[in-house]
């Protein structure tokens, strides 16, 4: 694994950028935040954001004027990373499951997929020694929040 600084940023607009051009019917306005780095793997981190934003699109497709939030919360010196979405949401009853591999609150006819995207997005922080939670309520979006260093769990 790599360890390098990474611009956030810009590796996350690249991204929105790519999903954008494959999906061009579903319009999304994807708001990243300037001057987003950390230390990481260039190539897992743009998986993490791969599976993060294209989670987002997917789970808007029914919203209008779809929003869609990549920034960062600094609390107590630790900087926590989100990915913040205006679609489905989720029941945090589930919360638990997220990230385990196959796991879904959706059927496959519902929302497409696999459902590893999350369980690779955990993989990828705790390789680079941080963690990774989400918050959501159904029908009012839902946020995925990491870091990528050792801590304590923080509540954003």
């Amino acid at each position: 694994m790599l360890s390098e600084r990474v611009d956030l940023s810009e590796l996350a607009n690249s991204v929105a950028d790519e999903l954008a051009e494959q999906a061009p019917d579903h319009m999304v306005t994807v708001r990243v935040e300037p001057d987003l780095s950390a230390d990481g793997d260039p190539r897992l981190l743009r998986v993490l954001f791969r599976n993060l934003l294209e989670n987002a699109r997917k789970f808007t497709r029914e919203v209008a004027d779809t929003q869609v939030e990549v920034g960062i919360d600094r609390d107590g010196g630790m900087d926590v990373f989100y990915v913040r979405d205006d679609g489905v949401g989720f029941d945090m009853a589930h919360v638990d499951g997220l990230f385990k591999p196959f796991h879904r609150l959706h059927s496959a006819e519902e929302f497409s997929g696999t459902g590893v995207g999350l369980a690779t997005v955990a993989q990828i922080v705790r390789r680079h020694g941080g963690q990774v939670w989400a918050e959501g309520a159904v029908g009012e979006g839902a946020s995925f929040y990491f870091t990528l260093e050792e801590h304590e769990k923080l509540e954003p």
